[in-house]
């Protein structure tokens, strides 16, 4: 059984003109996705900004409200559950967060944020063992005990999300949202925090939904990448078919867009033509058939693609790319 089974989610935020009007259109953030996620393993999601990465995120931490779907997290319905019944749930499922900081309370010292989630959920009984505590985690991400009395602001962008880091294991979670959490960082320390996630993850098995835009780091940390675009999930595959044979032609923009390290090493540029359409309106069809330069009419302007098997353990929604025949099919 997987750990995290997501089936048709839907977030849609309603569009007002005034502060007593009715809701005139919806910003389909996230249209009917559906994605697996096994006990230690890490999904890299990728797609432009505004394609409804982070707003997935927050959706299976419970931190925005859906509008149909289901979240099982080892078989029970999070979308279902409210309350105290949430509250214990979310032990279960952290969220690292994109901004090192905005994300953490400038009046609380260190021990506080880390200390806030096992105060709520009741996990030390005394002070010494809250301190205790604190100063193990400070340690585990590779911060020293004496900086729980010190303040965000006398931290760098690296520290504080290794602080971020901190809160997030306080509490044991098995799922941990990882929202872009270091595209804020300078690159030599990017590579300090994405070390420091696999680390963890080895130590504790911890499962990752790690969101990015950048493809070689998703790489490099996934066992399998989905790819989103304007709320739908187009691709899903191992992270290595996804970087040297994508299927979907938007997938195949994104990797040629990558540059590459190897200056005798020339990949051709897929240049996209136009913007990416309001979510609030999408396009007919397939959602990229507007900006496809492979786009078949009138087909994929009419009929919206299914996420399909493609090829062994790899799915896209393309009208265009062939289905896996499978022996004995018609």
């Amino acid at each position: 059984m997987p750990l995290l089974d997501v089936k048709n989610l839907k977030v849609h935020f309603p569009v007002k003109h005034g502060p007593f009007s009715r809701a005139r259109d919806f910003v389909k953030a996230v249209d009917d996705v559906s994605f697996t996620i096994a006990p230690g393993e890490t999904l890299g999601l990728v797609g432009e900004s505004g394609c409804g990465k982070t707003t997935l995120g927050r959706a299976i931490v419970r931190l925005v409200e859906l509008t149909a779907g289901s979240i099982l997290f080892e078989g029970e319905n999070l979308a279902q559950l409210n309350g105290a019944t949430l509250r214990a749930r979310r032990r279960n499922v952290q969220m690292i967060f994109q901004d090192p900081y905005g994300s953490l309370n400038p009046r609380m010292t260190v021990a506080d944020i880390i200390a806030e989630a096992l105060d709520i959920h009741g996990l030390v009984d005394t002070q010494s063992a809250r301190q205790k505590q604190i100063a193990e985690l400070l340690q585990a991400v590779g911060l020293d005990a004496a900086y729980a009395q010190r303040y965000p602001h006398e931290f760098s962008g690296g520290q504080r999300q290794r602080i971020g880091i901190a809160r997030a294991l306080a509490v044991e979670p098995k799922l941990i949202v990882c929202d872009e959490p270091v595209s804020a960082l300078d690159v030599s320390v990017q590579a300090q925090i994405i070390n420091l996630l696999q680390d963890l993850q080895q130590e504790r098995g911890i499962a990752y939904l790690f969101i990015a835009h950048d493809l070689a780091v998703v790489e490099h940390i996934s066992r399998r990448v989905m790819v989103m675009y304007l709320g739908k999930v187009v691709e899903l595959a191992e992270a290595k078919a996804i970087i040297q044979a994508p299927k979907h032609p938007y997938t195949q923009a994104l990797i040629s867009a990558v540059p590459e390290v190897d200056p005798d090493t020339k990949r051709k540029r897929i240049v996209l033509s136009g913007d990416v359409p309001s979510p609030i309106r999408p396009p007919s069809g397939c959602r990229f058939h507007p900006r496809c330069p492979v786009a078949e009419y009138p087909r994929c302007q009419t009929e919206a693609p299914e996420l399909r098997q493609v090829a062994a353990r790899h799915g896209a929604a393309c009208h265009l790319v062939k289905p896996l025949s499978f022996a004995g099919s018609d």
